[in-house]
């Protein structure tokens, strides 16, 4: 007869598998060829779907042991593609059970992508609710492979991080765009202070034509090689080229357009925001970062100085004056009128009493006297809102715009429109004889607009036997000389004359505002301070500068020469009305259907809704949602919540938003 077991023999026998059932699973077996050191590498993919925004853990093969490095650039598979990614850092054990794949080739064994910059763009991507692959693809430019020998074997220095120092961050003014007290020279004062303290500077412009200003003063007094450009002007090889320069800490000033923001400069101790206002440097692809949020992030970060310089004061910058986050560094009244050329607004009550035709007149008797006397002493700037010849039509009696009756396009006025009576619709090609206008029954008409190249025409009938420069977008002149001479512009790319204008009118003020959007006046505004700079002082040369236009708050802040309390006016009109940038904004956009499933599963902040849907001229639908910078974090926090799942979904289920544009603060998104 068998012995029974002892009581507790069954169990004490089975103790050793519950243990192992208990334990954590066995590193997994890395593949064969791995290398011996530090074999797992943490790989951030170059890859836009959102649930991808993630390291993944890769196995370094033994023959890139010493090549695969922290920042470089390597190709490896995943789900059957091959994809590119940034390798982050080296570990010895993966994250993961899962069986591991081998990186399958080194792109480039330079660092590209330095660890502050990486820690940068991840903010970039959290606060627009973002990819951060997205934001690399604009902070790191693509590779030129042939200049990257100069630089094999190089080390690349640690950044230096002194958040817990900052520096001072101001709110600045510039009062003039040429000579001694130009915005060059500010910013050349500043850098060469920073160079003093062994520190290293940024500094971003809104276009090249700012660039090559700024590049030629800073080469002329630091020595060629200090400060280098980073413009994609600059051709593939150039470009990458200044960037590794600044990467290996060969250069120590980034001087350059949107993208410079992340110049990837190891001692950072001065950043340099010039015109924050100017639409070139928000980023047209998504995240759609702004240069002056990714400043703020920057100088957080690091500690640096931050400037905000312009000509004029956009209301995000004066946000953070009212709040203390800046200083206030602007000139006083008796620098600004010592400085400033005289104004002129022809809609003034004294200017209507001398010349009441003033509305009908495209040159007003003081524009043309100004342009008159300016011509014995230098060129004289003429600003017009847009370049060619007519580009629209309004009725004489009522200024209604006037439109094809079939396609509701923009009507012209061809060259027999004198002889013929005859209107041509600019879309469809349709003539129209003895046109009517829709509102008053009127039958004659005016130009609505004359664009630069019409204006230039004009101008040399009337002033016979001088000079007549057109400066347009698409033949932007960068300077003129001494020479009495007028120079028609459209806004933004006016020449910067050597010892400024004698004299500057800015025609076409009416219709530049009569464009439809939350920021056309302050845009408008911008320019025009922008052009007066450009203008010689009332006090030592007779500058002068006519505006004809009748917004009465607009021509009183540049007949005061005072940007900064307009804009202080603005925002707290906007803070009453809870728009940007009292208050942050979403804007979605995309197919509605898509819309309406995105948005189906939004859930917004208490007492937060949105609004719309505006039906855009594509078939798109644009929603909105305004909120308080408190809430900021969590509808951001729900907006990428949404997005990983959606990307996430698994074949064949529904993988709504992917065809939305998604974007913060985007104020362009309020123009129609």
């Amino acid at each position: 007869m068998a012995q029974e077991p002892a009581p507790g023999a069954e169990t004490r026998s089975n103790q050793p598998a519950l243990l192992d059932s208990l334990a954590p699973a066995p590193a997994p077996a890395l593949p064969a060829g791995a290398a011996a050191d530090l074999p797992v590498a943490e790989v951030l993919l170059e890859s836009a779907v959102p649930h991808l925004d993630r390291p993944f853990d890769y196995v370094v093969p033994i023959d890139l042991a010493e090549k695969v490095v922290p920042g470089c650039r390597v190709k490896l598979r995943f789900s059957g593609r091959e994809m590119t990614g940034y390798v982050l850092r080296r570990k010895q054990e993966p994250a993961t059970t899962s069986r591991l794949s081998l990186i399958t080739k080194l792109v480039t064994a330079l660092p590209v992508l330095a660890e502050d910059i990486l820690e940068l763009a991840q903010q970039v991507a959290e606060r627009g609710a973002g990819v951060t692959a997205d934001v690399l693809r604009a902070a790191i430019p693509p590779r030129a492979a042939r200049v990257e020998k100069d630089y094999a074997g190089l080390r690349a220095p640690s950044p230096v991080l002194e958040a817990g120092d900052a520096r001072p961050r101001v709110a600045a003014l510039a009062l003039k765009s040429f000579g001694e007290l130009s915005w060059t020279g500010q910013v050349l004062e500043r850098v060469q202070e920073c160079l003093r303290g062994q520190g290293d500077a940024v500094i971003v412009v809104p276009d090249q034509r700012d660039v090559d200003s700024l590049m030629e003063v800073l080469t002329a007094q630091l020595g060629s090689g200090v400060a280098v450009q980073l413009t994609a002007e600059m051709g593939p090889s150039a470009r990458y080229r200044a960037f590794l320069q600044l990467r290996f800490g060969q250069a120590r000033v980034a001087v350059g357009t949107r993208s410079a923001i992340f110049a990837p400069v190891a001692r950072l101790r001065l950043l340099v925001i010039f015109e924050d206002f100017e639409s070139t440097h928000a980023e047209p692809r998504a995240p759609y970062h702004h240069v002056r949020e990714v400043a703020l992030l920057r100088t957080v970060q690091t500690g640096a100085e931050l400037v905000m310089l312009s000509t004029s004061r956009s209301l995000e910058v004066q946000r953070l004056v009212e709040r203390g986050w800046l200083t206030e560094t602007a000139p006083a009244r008796d620098q600004r009128r010592a400085a400033a050329p005289r104004m002129i607004a022809t809609a003034d009550s004294y200017q209507q009493e001398r010349e009441p035709a003033f509305r009908q007149a495209r040159l007003p008797a003081a524009a043309y006297q100004a342009a008159r006397d300016g011509l014995q002493h230098g060129p004289v700037l003429v600003q017009v809102a847009r370049s060619g010849f007519i580009p629209a039509v309004q009725c004489e009696r009522c200024r209604t715009r006037q439109q094809c009756p079939q396609c509701h396009g923009p009507l012209s006025l061809p060259a027999h429109h004198g002889q013929s009576r005859t209107l041509k619709c600019r879309w469809c090609g349709l003539h129209y004889r003895n046109h009517r206008c829709a509102e008053c029954g009127s039958t004659t008409f005016r130009a609505g607009t004359r664009g630069a190249d019409r204006t230039a025409q004009e101008l040399g009938r009337a002033f016979p036997n001088t000079p007549v420069i057109s400066s347009t977008s698409d033949h932007a002149i960068a300077q003129v000389g001494e020479d009495p001479a007028l120079v028609v512009s459209t806004p933004g790319v006016e020449p910067v004359a050597r010892t400024g204008y004698a004299a500057a009118l800015l025609l076409d003020g009416d219709t530049q505002l009569s464009r439809e959007g939350l920021d056309v006046p302050r845009q408008v505004l911008s320019r025009w301070f922008r052009a007066a700079t450009l203008v010689r002082s009332h006090r030592e040369d007779q500058g002068t500068v006519v505006i004809t236009a009748e917004a009465e708050e607009l021509t009183s802040a540049m007949v005061r020469w005072d940007p900064v309390s307009y804009a202080r006016r603005e925002l707290y009109n906007r803070l009453e009305l809870g728009l940007p940038p009292a208050q942050r904004m979403l804007s979605l956009t995309g197919d509605p259907a898509e819309v309406e499933a995105f948005l189906a599963q939004v859930q917004l902040p208490e007492g937060r809704s949105w609004i719309g849907p505006s039906a855009l001229e594509d078939g798109r639908h644009r929603y909105l949602l305004f909120f308080g910078y408190a809430e900021a974090r969590a509808v951001v926090t729900e907006i990428r919540r949404i997005r990983r799942t959606h990307s996430a979904a698994p074949p064949g289920a529904a993988r709504g938003g992917r065809g939305l544009r998604i974007a913060m603060d985007d104020v362009l998104s309020l123009q129609f």
